[in-house]
């Protein structure tokens, strides 16, 4: 049985294919689009997943998508109308991009795939996340967490998961959010919204949380880590440009941080500002997680929903909770929801069997050596290509330890928003000047934005704070940030925080071999085995798909060498070809209605 899991319409569109339980591919819309949060019809990854399994549309017995419409409807119109007629502006704007698409999806699935309308199925926003969660996890039985900035009404749960039933116990409902709370902050410190959530977390450990206080006026939180926003301090429900309300800033002390200043002033305020918003994330997380795990007893957790994008928080729950492992999935945002809703369909309504646990990402397309062959004869360009593997990888090692930034372009592209060794660029970690120069010169971006380290899994106990590193599986989707043991920073500088943690990946040599030896053979002629990465991409552009998105990126960087399977592209190669499509960031010019409709 073939189940075609679909999520559009906000942000991250993406397509997911699952096969007898099992998922056969997974990517974003904006890896084939070029244009980056695309939310439109994933019409190129459907198109991706049905090639990669090799069957066509007709095959698929479900189709499946991540969110009820009219619910979310629902929860526009009410909301516009209590806070009418304030809200005027943004109903008109709602309704306008609600009449004429997002609620007419099953006609819209009909037309794009030529489908039936008994073949469409929908899932529940939350439902999504909780069994994009559970059922790619390892555990029969587990407590379950949603959180994010909203789904139809709503914006986080809790529930239990039972072999093929999951089974939701509690909700927080709109507009009460702790994933609108810290996009407001996000906004206040100067980010885009839906976009600049991970600078805020990057910015948090250049600060104290000094303000702790002001910002719990704006919030109510129980013992459980249950939460009450006060309305009077936001804007996002009635307002179509303005996430914070006057009161915000009045509460802070401050006027919100100017976007156009970047990372050209790490204001302390701010600073501080960003590290007490994160804190008091973690302590509402750190709370939720103990309620849950103290009125169920059980010992394991699947976190899920955008909220567990904050690795951060995930490795305080992991340290405080009381859970003996936790599993999140390598995209717990919207685009993971079609895995969710695919699987949701297969387990929970159809009650077919668990499959294997999902232990990797690499769900995307791959480029064969002969294509990639093709791509650079084609183009004229100078090109080594290494037939042995191991002399191939004895030369990355080689560039690497000779202070050398590569592209790293290798099998299956990673499902989520991660790098995780096949779409990425590495690095020496030992050298700290490569922070500076990876930020400044590869991917043009603010300075204190951090790098992960890679880490072989088998000998992560070495370097990093986190008990049994193998048995982690948000370890290996860089979804934990844990202290660097204190004789290891100075070691690895490059990928050491300011606050002398780091945010790790655990290389499994059964689930991606070739960087498993790169990091290997590094770790052989160094001491060190740990590489700098980071995903393949410029400030604002998609994660590179095609050779041809891998060879640009690469000529308007200062990277040094590129690696397309076994293929070696120098710098001197460095030209512009026929250029592709010219990425695009979806949300400039977008106003607030996108984060809640």
């Amino acid at each position: 049985m073939y189940i075609l899991g679909l999520s559009f319409y906000y942000h991250d569109s993406a397509a997911a294919l699952i096969h007898d339980g099992a998922v056969v591919a997974a990517g974003e819309e904006e890896r084939f689009s070029r244009v980056k949060h695309d939310n439109r019809f994933p019409t190129l990854a459907v198109e991706f997943c049905l090639e990669k399994a090799g069957i066509s549309i007709h095959d698929v017995d479900y189709v499946v998508f991540y969110e009820k419409p009219f619910l979310k409807f629902e929860r526009l119109l009410t909301t516009a109308f209590a806070t009418f007629p304030r809200s005027h502006k943004v109903f008109t704007e709602s309704m306008r991009r609600w009449v004429t698409d997002k609620l007419w999806i099953k006609p819209l699935i009909r037309e794009k795939l030529g489908l039936s309308p008994q073949k469409i199925l929908f899932c529940e926003h939350h439902m999504s996340h909780a069994a994009a969660s559970f059922f790619c996890s390892p555990f029969d039985r587990a407590a379950i967490i949603t959180v994010d900035g909203a789904g139809e009404w709503s914006t986080g749960t809790v529930g239990v998961g039972h072999d093929t039933q999951i089974n939701i116990e509690q909700e927080s409902r709109f507009p009460h959010s702790l994933g609108l709370l810290y996009s407001a902050f996000t906004a206040y410190c100067g980010f885009e919204v839906n976009e600049g959530e991970y600078k805020l977390m990057g910015m948090a450990p250049y600060g104290q949380p000094r303000y702790v206080d002001r910002v719990k006026k704006m919030i109510k939180i129980g013992s459980d880590g249950s939460y009450w926003l006060d309305l009077d301090y936001f804007a996002f429900h009635y307002s179509p440009d303005n996430t914070l309300s006057p009161k915000f800033a009045e509460a802070m002390g401050a006027p919100p941080r100017d976007p156009a200043l970047g990372d050209k002033s790490l204001d302390p305020f701010y600073c501080d500002v960003a590290s007490s918003i994160q804190a008091v994330t973690e302590e509402i997380m750190i709370a939720l997680a103990r309620s849950v795990r103290k009125r169920t007893g059980l010992t394991n957790l699947c976190l899920s929903g955008g909220v567990a994008l904050n690795s951060v928080a995930n490795g305080k729950v992991l340290r405080d909770a009381g859970f003996e492992q936790i599993y999140i999935p390598p995209a717990p945002g919207d685009d993971g929801g079609a895995i969710g809703a695919a699987l949701w369909a297969y387990h929970h309504l159809l009650g077919k069997p668990r499959v294997p646990v999902l232990g990797h990402a690499y769900l995307g397309s791959e480029y064969s050596e002969s294509q990639i062959g093709d791509f650079l004869k084609e183009n004229d360009l100078d090109f080594t290509h290494i037939d042995d593997d191991q002399r191939f990888y004895e030369r990355v090692v080689e560039d690497l330890t000779d202070g050398k930034v590569c592209g790293w372009y290798r099998g299956r592209f990673e499902w989520g928003p991660r790098a995780l060794g096949a779409r990425s660029i590495i690095a020496d970690p030992r050298r700290a000047e490569m922070k500076e120069v990876v930020n400044a010169k590869i991917k043009f971006r603010e300075a204190f934005r951090p790098f992960a380290p890679s880490v072989l899994g088998e000998r992560c106990h070495e370097f990093f704070d986190l008990p049994n590193p193998l048995s982690h599986y948000p370890a290996r989707f860089m979804l934990y940030v844990v202290p660097v043991l204190e004789d290891k920073r100075e070691v690895i500088p490059a990928i050491t925080h300011v606050d002398g943690s780091g945010r790790l990946q655990t290389v499994i040599k059964e689930t991606n071999p070739g960087y498993h030896r790169i990091i290997e053979l590094f770790g052989e002629a160094t001491g060190v085995p740990v590489v700098l990465n980071t995903s393949f991409n410029l400030k604002g552009e998609p994660i590179v798909e095609t050779p041809l998105n891998a060879f640009n990126t690469f000529t308007r960087s200062e990277m040094d060498v590129l690696y397309l399977g076994n293929f070696v592209v120098e710098r001197a190669a460095k030209r512009k070809i026929v250029e592709d499509t010219r990425f695009i960031l979806r949300h400039e010019g977008d106003s607030v209605v996108e984060m809640v409709s």
